[in-house]
């Protein structure tokens, strides 16, 4: 492929789609992009064809105010699975389409086909025939430009870069639809404008342009009165909401609407061609347009439109979408207590209410209203029948009667009618219209699965730009502009809820003393939060209360339990051990609440509730506190046995903990995929337990989630955790907790690199331990100073406490803690050269780690006891170890053993003199490393690579693997890893 790529046949030409989510092909065949964050690197490089985009501008494009803690040295791992995945097969790396240059990466210009550059054609090309009087060809360029999009762009995609990609791509969207709808009005198609442009207008109630085009094609419809409405409504909202006079150009729109300017709104007379002509014929004399179609004046009883609704352009854009003539189609909408719903079907029917001829009606169910009663069928259906016309004294009372009444009078109107607060589908059903072409908006707090609706639509809270917007349009902009961050805070702390931003609004209106940034310190948390959001008679907490209320007891009953719940999202497992019941009848309890919009479902199974929501339940739960505390000792202990189970020290590993302790996890396996799924959650479980003063299960779970959160990469958190509870750890009536905890710190500090802190643990937790404390935490400080001393270069020492520490271990049938200690030795003895009886210790490692029975362990000694053939020259036997243990890594889904695995598979390749199979496999090793990776392991990926380069004669590949591995953070603190790259280093 040649420089620019304009050499490369079109039918391996690769083509990048960025108008929606991320999609690569090369011709018709689909390449993996990987995942958003892969393709959020793509995109930066590709949306800068042929610039060259600096390392640090790349994270800040994708990462923002929040770098991975490897800062650039990450983005290798980003970038070779792209080469791997657009480059063709045999591609070297000189000739990629990413080329890494000094100092970042270029993508290569033309090398690829986007439809972002096409879409740029298209409008150029839309706006060249235009301008020529060619509205027939500007009409379908226009059009088949915005066929390009196919959603959001850049859909998911985290990062800066890519959210200013959005708003730019997305604004070049609304020009496009403005432009297209222009044509359709020079073209005299003024329905086909005007529903084009119903949507814009809503998402943007200030546009002039906008309001402009739609007077225009109001006016070609025969609807000059509605135009001039219309003008008097946007001149109100500017004068009442921005303070400003309609511009020039809008008031001679609106002049021209006064005087039937058909030659200024219309085109006609005016251009060339065939567009002119088409206007012409198309439009004809207004007035008479009027006079032929002008229906009779329907009933619209419908609320007023509020006039601050915004994020809700997707939801709107359903809600008004067309639907078949020949059926009454219904829309129902529902969502948790102030998310909006009223005021978003209330916008959608004001949006629709010129298409229905014969009435727009309006029935609130009152469902949630505490002040009033509810309305029940038999009363909507009266207060229906005399909206159309029927006399109310000779309306029946049998509700049958009364839905054939109501049948019987709607079957040759076309309504449209709106039904809110509505909880059941029983309520709903005998209100539906029977006109073809009637449509029904129905919204509620519950869903209606049961309601044979067209649509079913759930409102979410607004994300936080939307949430800010709304207060910018509550408060004024440069009320809100003052305080950027405060804005964010207060929309954060409100939930996204517009129930809850109105308050706020409110409230801030009311006392123009008071700055956001004070109202937002007077919600420090979601429990304050719900004592400020009130205002008058509105009270979010109160909405919230009416939903309870409304709930069968089991219902309130498993609601409360998701105010004890720990963390904020959780499956049927958590609730399940609080209500004494099975997993699948917790689940149906919480698929209820989920249809009650008290619980959100981000995924199947997993459920989370709104965070004021959380504080409302969490106030319930406190008002039962026998209840509560039960419910709070039975999710603890899940915790603990989740922990126990996950990790590889084994029931040894653990010998005090709550009395009778079982599991409901089948195995290892189930026990680590449920701790994963709360994912950065787990150490905001040790702090609920401190808060609660449940300090025994507080450092009973700190201890358990030790080996599990380590062996992922975590050690941060698991440090977190532990030093969360180590102050309390002396309340605790466990004795052993104190020394326990300085050694699993001690076992965190030497994942994270942190030798000398690690030794300083031990040794506490040596003195704590004593010579009468508990001989496990002993025989584990011992080891763990062993196992410290030695990269340290006191190997002496290191081999008197190892020696020592295997003696306890065995004494104790500590499998993991014996194994661990024997491989450590096995190590000292392959550094210092004696690789036959480093063998021989690693093949008694592995013994115990069969023991054991976990397979990551037993594939972490089978690699290290590869080294030990490898250095023996038997590059065989090293083969059969790494491939058993490949096959173990795969069953214990650890990503690190992965990368072990595939770097010991390298070094065999190297040592069988498969130089260029040995670099591959590196590299792909490289690929697999993450924020999470130790700096040991990355250091071995990366000196292992180099050999391999400096072997195959890649020399400068070579030198940088090794100046790459000698500047991670803390390297120097890994001094096999060290002096091995300094000797690269120093050999290249």
């Amino acid at each position: 492929m040649g420089e620019s790529g304009t050499d490369v046949d079109p039918a391996a030409r690769l083509r990048i789609d960025l108008l929606g989510p991320v999609g690569v092909r090369r011709g018709e065949a689909p390449l993996d992009s990987g995942p958003v964050r892969r393709q959020a690197v793509l995109a930066a490089l590709a949306l800068r064809d042929g610039t060259l985009i600096t390392r640090q501008q790349l994270l800040d494009d994708v990462w923002g105010t929040e770098p991975p803690g490897t800062g650039h040295r990450v983005l290798p791992s980003y970038v070779y699975p792209l080469r791997k995945a657009l480059d063709a097969p045999g591609t070297a790396t000189a000739r990629s389409v990413i080329r890494g240059e000094r100092g970042g990466y270029r993508f290569v210009a033309g090398a690829a086909r986007t439809d972002v550059a096409e879409l740029t054609e298209r409008t150029a090309e839309g706006r060249r025939a235009k301008a020529a009087g060619s509205i027939d060809t500007a009409l379908e360029l226009y059009s088949r430009a915005l066929e390009l999009f196919r959603g959001e762009p850049l859909a998911g995609l985290p990062g800066p870069f890519a959210e200013a990609e959005r708003q730019r791509l997305a604004q070049h969207r609304r020009a496009l639809q403005q432009e297209r709808a222009e044509c359709l009005v020079l073209l005299g198609r003024f329905a086909d404008a005007l529903d084009g442009l119903a949507a814009s207008a809503v998402s943007q109630p200030y546009d002039e342009a906008l309001a402009a085009l739609r007077m225009r094609a109001l006016y070609g419809s025969g609807r000059q009165a509605e135009a001039l409405a219309f003008y008097r409504d946007m001149r109100r909202r500017l004068l009442e909401e921005l303070g400003l006079e309609p511009g020039e150009e809008l008031r001679r729109i609106h002049q021209g609407v006064l005087r039937r300017d058909d030659a200024l709104l219309l085109g006609v007379g005016v251009g060339a061609g065939a567009g002119a002509g088409a206007r012409a014929g198309a439009a004809g004399p207004p007035s008479a347009v009027g006079a032929a179609a002008r229906p009779r004046r329907p009933r619209v009883d419908l609320p007023g439109d509020t006039a601050c609704l915004v994020g809700r352009e997707a939801e709107l854009a359903l809600l008004t979408a067309p639907v078949p003539d020949g059926a009454v189609s219904v829309a129902a909408v529902d969502g948790t207590a102030g998310v909006g719903k009223t005021a978003l079907v209330v916008r959608a029917a004001w949006t629709l209410h010129g298409q229905y001829p014969d009435g727009c009606l309006f029935v609130d169910l009152r469902t949630h209203d505490g002040a009033q009663e509810s309305v029940g069928p038999r009363r909507a259906l009266r207060r229906l029948l005399r909206a159309v016309g029927s006399d109310a004294d000779s309306l029946p009372d049998d509700l049958d009667e009364l839905v054939g009444a109501w049948r019987a009078a709607t079957s040759a109107l076309r309504l449209l009618l709106v039904v809110d607060d509505a909880r059941s589908a029983e309520q709903v059903r005998p209100l539906l219209p029977a006109g073809p072409g009637s449509r029904v908006l129905v919204a509620g707090r519950g869903r209606l699965p049961d309601l044979d609706a067209d649509l079913h639509l759930t409102v979410e809270p607004l994300g936080t730009a939307a949430a800010v917007e709304l207060l910018r349009q509550l408060l004024g902009e440069e009320r809100a502009d003052s305080e950027p961050q405060a804005a964010r805070e207060l929309a954060r702390r409100c939930g996204g809820l517009p129930l809850a931003l109105r308050i706020t609004g409110a409230r801030l209106q009311h006392r123009p003393a008071w700055t956001m940034a004070h109202l937002a310190g007077r919600m420090p948390d979601d429990e304050h939060g719900l004592d400020e959001l009130r205002a008058g008679d509105r009270s979010v907490e109160a909405a919230f209360r009416l939903s309870y209320d409304q709930l069968p007891p089991e219902l309130r009953r498993a609601f409360r339990t998701v105010g004890t719940a720990p963390t904020y999202a959780f499956d049927g497992l958590t609730p399940a051990v609080m209500l004494g019941c099975s997993r699948e009848a917790a689940e149906d309890l919480m698929e209820r609440l989920v249809d009650a919009s008290l619980l959100q479902q981000p995924r199947p199974d997993r459920y989370r509730p709104h965070d004021l929501v959380r504080a409302h339940a969490r106030r319930l739960a406190e008002a039962a506190p026998e209840e509560a505390a039960a419910d709070r000792a039975a999710v603890l202990r899940l915790y603990v046995a989740a922990g126990r189970g996950a990790g590889e020290w084994g029931p040894g590993g653990f010998p005090t903990g709550p009395a009778g302790l079982g599991t409901p996890f089948g195995d290892w396996r189930a026990a680590a995929a449920w701790l994963e799924a709360a994912g950065a959650e787990l150490v905001d479980v040790v702090a609920y337990a401190v808060a609660a003063g449940e300090y025994n299960h507080a450092c009973w779970i700190a201890e358990s989630l030790v080996d599990h959160l380590v062996r992922q990469g975590r050690s941060h958190e698991s440090r977190a955790a532990l030093e969360l509870v180590l102050p309390y750890a002396e309340m605790s009536t466990d004795r052993r907790m104190p020394a326990s905890l300085r050694n699993c710190l001690g076992v965190t500090d030497i994942h994270g690199g942190r030798l000398r802190q690690a030794r300083a643990w031990f040794a506490d937790a040596l003195h704590r331990a004593g010579s009468h404390g508990d001989p496990l935490d002993r025989a584990r400080a011992i080891a763990g100073l062993g196992i410290v001393e030695w990269p340290l270069g006191h190997t002496e020492e290191a081999v008197a406490h190892l020696n020592q520490a295997a003696e306890l271990a065995t004494g104790l049938d500590d499998n993991w803690l014996a194994g661990m200690v024997v491989c450590n030795l096995g190590g000292i003895h392959g550094r210092q050269g004696r690789h036959e009886q480093a063998f021989e210790h690693y093949d008694a490692a592995l013994a115990f780690a069969e023991k054991n029975g976990r397979p990551g362990l037993i594939a972490r000694f089978l690699c290290f006891a590869a080294d030990a053939q490898l250095a023996l020259g038997r590059h065989a036997e090293a083969a059969s170890l790494v491939g058993r243990a490949a096959e173990l890594a795969r069953d214990a889904g650890e990503e690190e053993l992965r990368t072990v695995t595939l770097t010991r598979l390298g070094t065999v390749e190297h040592g069988r003199g498969h130089l260029s199979r040995a670099v591959d496999l590196h590299r792909e090793a490289l690929s697999t490393l993450t924020d999470r990776t130790s700096t040991w392991l990355e250091m071995d990926v990366r000196i292992r690579l180099g050999q391999s380069y400096a072997a195959a004669g890649r020399r400068a590949e070579a030198r940088q693997q090794f100046r790459d591995a000698l500047a991670l953070p803390g390297a120097d603190a890994h001094v096999p890893a060290f002096g091995a790259a300094l000797d690269g280093l120093n050999t290249c």
